[in-house]
């Protein structure tokens, strides 16, 4: 008994589609390779056709390059699976479906290898035809399908930017990301996108608040031109709805940045206490005025756009453990640590840590200046400590040696001291005094002053310079040696921290 289904081969004709291909398409989620083709995953067969057979009895004559999907097997043990597998063979038959995923016998595995047929199984064998039908000769209807659901899902979605890229994700059966400018993921799953298979996308459309293009993407097997096509036109219409929403994601950004920086304003301009109304709006923003405050400014390039990178500042707070407040504040932003009880010298110690590894770390992917004002208490207090944070920040922005970071508690007399090492009269002499170290190999004099500007903190120096602990020690203990000073003795240190600035300044 023999038979043909319902797609043997009537259509137009379609160009070849890799069996690997169709394996990682989504609707071809259950299919098993049970033998056949050296590894098993289809490197090196194409399909051309589909051919469906009712039975392990059919004849698949006149199929060439054809995938032969068995609609019912019966009994798969006998001998009407091998006399079928030779007849597809000798048919030019490249890919036989079965029903069913159970393992082949031994005898039947080896004689697939040895005519060259890959054998496959799936549950339901019809569907899966069905489908690789449609990518091969219908890919018109493959498209329409796919922007059909993508329409839907941009319009059912909750929430958000991600919540939408999640719904793309379910709805499209395949990962979905949301790429910025650099190529970094902002939404969809980690890590990004793999490089096994063929990767496309679309760009967003590029607005005044948005300088780098965000592109949307999606995975898609390598060979299957219907299912690129298909893709290709959802991203189109997806990237419309993912654009609406970061739009509208940027108007409430930009809204709650206007609240924090009008309030900021206010409550750093006022003279006195602030009235009733403003510790009002402090409370609803969940700003606490009173305790005792260390203010922190951030200067960043006038490109860089504080609302836009706000999140990279909390995320360099969050890794290093720095609770504070965050507001926009001119070309930066200005923050605040807030203590309900005075804070013991240990705490602000490692308060001061934290603001120091913050600044390092958000130094690592945008240009910025970090200052710190000193303690003070009640809402007063605070504009003062933002006030001194400010100035520092300014100051800050000349001292790459530390960091471009300046604590206001490390100002006063130093300060006044190194004007005077940038006269004439100190700057030979302190560059006598550091001529061993210019010939040897490693930056020592900026470790040196690194180390000296960090009250001999190994660690911290070894945050500022982006080097390790091991590193800091090994060049300090030989710039000690080689100018020949005991770093201990007050006196020499002062000299030698008043001779590395004036150097490290004038060069």
């Amino acid at each position: 008994m023999t038979g043909q289904g319902a797609w043997s081969g009537a259509g137009p004709a379609a160009s070849a589609v890799a069996l690997r291909a169709l394996l990682a398409h989504p609707d071809w989620s259950g299919v098993t390779v049970l033998a056949g083709d050296g590894a098993g995953d289809g490197s090196t067969v194409s399909v051309r056709e589909v051919r469906t057979v009712p039975d392990l009895r059919a004849d698949p004559a006149g199929a060439p390059g054809a995938l032969l999907a068995v609609a019912l097997s019966g009994d798969r043990e006998d001998w009407h699976l091998d006399a079928l597998l030779r007849r597809a063979a000798a048919a030019g038959v490249v890919t036989v479906l079965l029903p069913g995923t159970e393992p082949l016998r031994l005898a039947s595995h080896l004689l697939a290898d040895r005519v060259g047929l890959t054998v496959l199984g799936a549950a339901d064998p019809l569907s899966v035809a069905l489908a690789a039908t449609r990518l091969l000769r219908e890919p018109d209807q493959v498209v329409a399908e796919l922007v059909t659901r993508t329409v839907a899902a941009c319009a059912a979605a909750p929430g958000g930017v991600d919540e939408l890229v999640a719904e793309l994700a379910r709805v499209w059966r395949r990962p979905v990301w949301l790429l910025d400018g650099t190529g970094e993921v902002v939404a969809g799953p980690e890590p990004g996108p793999p490089g096994g298979q063929e990767m496309v996308t679309v760009l967003m459309p590029v607005g005044a608040q948005r300088p780098r293009p965000t592109a949307l993407a999606a995975a898609v097997p390598t060979g299957i031109p219907a299912e690129l096509a298909a893709v290709r036109a959802a991203l189109g219409v997806a990237a419309g709805a993912v654009g609406h929403r970061m739009a509208e994601k940027r108007l409430t950004v930009e809204r709650d940045a206007r609240l924090r920086m009008s309030l900021l304003a206010e409550l750093v301009q006022a003279a006195a206490e602030p009235d009733p109304g403003t510790r009002r709006r402090a409370l609803d923003a969940g700003w606490q005025l009173e305790g005792w405050h260390v203010g922190i400014r951030i200067d960043v390039p006038g490109t860089v756009d504080p609302v836009t990178m706000r999140p990279e500042v909390l995320r360099a707070f969050d890794a290093a453990h720095l609770s504070a407040l965050v507001v926009e504040q001119g070309s930066g932003w200005g923050a605040w640590s807030t203590f309900a009880e005075e804070p013991a010298p240990d705490q602000l110690q490692r308060h001061a840590m934290a603001v120091r590894r913050a600044q390092w770390l958000l130094r690592s992917s945008l240009p910025s200046a970090m200052g710190v004002g000193r303690m003070h208490r009640g809402a007063t207090g605070l504009a003062r400590t933002l006030g001194e944070a400010g100035d520092a920040a300014r100051l800050a922005g000349a001292r790459s040696a530390s960091g471009y970071f300046v604590h206001v508690d490390r100002l006063g007399l130093g300060q006044l001291l190194l004007a005077w090492t940038r006269t004439d009269t100190f700057l030979p002499a302190a560059r006598s005094m550091l001529e061993p170290l210019r010939a040897q190999s490693g930056d020592l004099l900026t470790t040196l002053t690194a180390y000296l500007d960090a009250e001999s903190s190994f660690t911290e120096t070894a945050a500022v310079l982006g080097v390790h602990r091991n590193t800091v020690t090994a060049r300090v203990a030989r710039a000690q040696e080689l100018l020949g000073v005991e770093l201990t003795d007050p006196d020499e240190r002062l000299a030698l921290h008043l001779a590395c600035r004036s150097v490290l300044f004038h060069t």
